[in-house]
């Protein structure tokens, strides 16, 4: 036993001794000598903390939404012929393109590419921007709430936001005109005549408003968080407002059953439905877009009819303009052809918004492209892209559109009295009159369903009594 602790007392002894020394070591020796374990642990700990399942969810998500993707293409066109132009105005390709004349060519290449490039951008925004402006000029109350998701942090209220946001809005617009005249004098002079001074200016202001723009955003009350004591009279006001418009149309529908399950309107081939749809689809297909997705709750009509115009005849007339000024042949006619390229792809504007009307409207799927639905939807768009759209109109037709929901309408019987037509009046058809129609009928549909759950309690009564005889006698005479 005396053996075995003094075995254990030596090695405490050994062991304090091993401290001692460990702690006379040199204080920078011992952090270089720990160093590389710290980082490697902070960085096993960062690794642990990051949510893995939820960025892959995030990033599967991005990539499905077809704008982003157009948006990850543009970004990386920009950053290609940036980098090439840059390279091409430092002199570091001096040595791969010996000659002045290449240097010049490879130069103009590029800088028309970007100007295309930005041109197309601001004209894809530029009618939602105009749209932003004529909401802030006349200022009502149903608009405050769109400005407010655009412009203002959280959308909540913020003080004095009209001037805020218009002052935003306006840099934006001049973001758009600067880069318009820009693009103008890349196409209207050559490389020797064009005036140094006003593309310095364009570029300038096209650069700054933007960048002014979002900082603004940011620095103003527009970016803060402000109590909303002062505006909650308002909303109050504004909630109660939308619930009575709310009550008064699902009690002007509490005679018709909400579709649960609702179908498209005959198939993508058959146009010959209704072949009035079918005509307007083919000659006025981004008119008839433009009213279907406002119909359908996706946004202004006038918004989307420009924004779907531009993306598929903007790119070639932007790429044609830019390959005028450019001597080679060749480079011509591949701007060309990437502008009809882009502009084939300007279809999916259209079946990116098949997608959300799938989804919102609980629409059957089709998996006949890859087994996707979306990849389906936008092969329609692509392929058949008319056909496609006589069928969503037809849809919309089909029902009634109440709160982003499909109901089935009610059953047609006619109206002697009113002259017209029926109480169930097809008020959402595209054959129908304006929105002032589609109200009218709607309420008239209420009273009609709100006076006959009545009836049975007030018994015979005059007024509800159609006034069929003094017809009869009308037409007997």
């Amino acid at each position: 036993m005396s053996s075995a602790e003094n075995c254990g007392i030596e090695d405490q002894e050994s062991n304090k001794c091993e401290v001692k020394t460990s702690n006379n070591e040199d204080p920078q020796d011992h952090n270089n000598h720990i160093s590389p374990n710290n980082k490697t642990s902070k960085f096993l700990q960062l690794r642990r903390k990051l949510d893995w399942d939820s960025l892959k969810k995030t990033g599967k998500e991005w990539i499905k939404n077809p704008m982003n993707m157009v948006l990850l293409i543009w970004i990386l066109c920009v950053t290609v012929s940036g980098a090439i132009l840059f390279l091409v105005m430092t002199g570091m390709l001096n040595n791969a393109l010996p000659k002045k004349y290449q240097r010049e060519a490879w130069f103009e290449v590029n800088n028309q590419i970007l100007n295309a490039l930005f041109t197309l951008i601001c004209l894809y925004h530029h009618p939602r921007r105009i749209y932003h402006l004529v909401l802030l000029l006349r200022w009502r109350p149903k608009d405050v709430h769109k400005l407010r998701e655009a412009y203002c942090k959280n959308g909540t209220y913020k003080p004095n936001e009209r001037t805020h946001m218009l002052i935003v809005v306006l840099l934006l617009n001049l973001n758009c005109f600067a880069q318009y005249a820009l693009c103008g004098l890349n196409v209207g002079y050559t490389r020797s005549r064009r005036p140094a001074i006003g593309v310095a200016i364009t570029i300038s202001v096209a650069i700054a408003a933007p960048a002014i723009a979002g900082v603004y955003t940011i620095v103003s009350p527009l970016g803060k968080d402000y109590d909303t004591v002062s505006d909650e009279e308002s909303q109050t006001h504004n909630h109660n407002v939308k619930r009575v418009k709310s009550l008064e149309k699902r009690l002007s529908f509490s005679l018709s059953a909400s579709e649960t399950s609702p179908q498209w309107s005959g198939g993508v081939l058959d146009f010959w439905d209704d072949i009035s749809i079918a005509y307007l689809s083919l000659f006025c297909s981004f008119c008839v877009f433009g009213w279907n997705m406002e119909r359908l709750g996706f946004g202004n009509m006038y918004v989307h009819t420009a924004t779907f115009l531009l993306f598929c005849l903007a790119p070639f007339w932007i790429f044609t303009m830019a390959a005028i000024n450019i001597k080679n042949e060749t480079v011509r006619e591949a701007l060309g052809t990437i502008g009809l390229f882009l502009c084939l792809f300007g279809l999916l504007y259209g079946g990116f918004w098949r997608i959300q009307m799938r989804k919102r409207y609980n629409l059957p799927p089709s998996n006949s492209c890859c087994r996707k639905p979306a990849v389906t939807d936008c092969a329609l768009w692509l392929f058949c892209c008319w056909c496609s759209l006589a069928q969503e109109v037809r849809t919309g037709n089909f029902y009634e559109i109440v709160e982003e929901k499909f109901f089935k309408k009610p059953e047609k019987e006619p109206d002697f009295g009113s002259g017209r037509g029926y109480a169930g009046q097809d008020s959402s058809s595209l054959t129908a009159g304006g929105d002032e129609v589609v109200e009218d009928n709607i309420s008239c549909t209420g009273q009609l369903a709100m006076v006959d759950k009545g009836s049975s309690s007030r018994g015979e009564d005059a007024t509800l009594q159609p006034p069929l005889q003094y017809f009869i006698n009308r037409e007997g005479n």
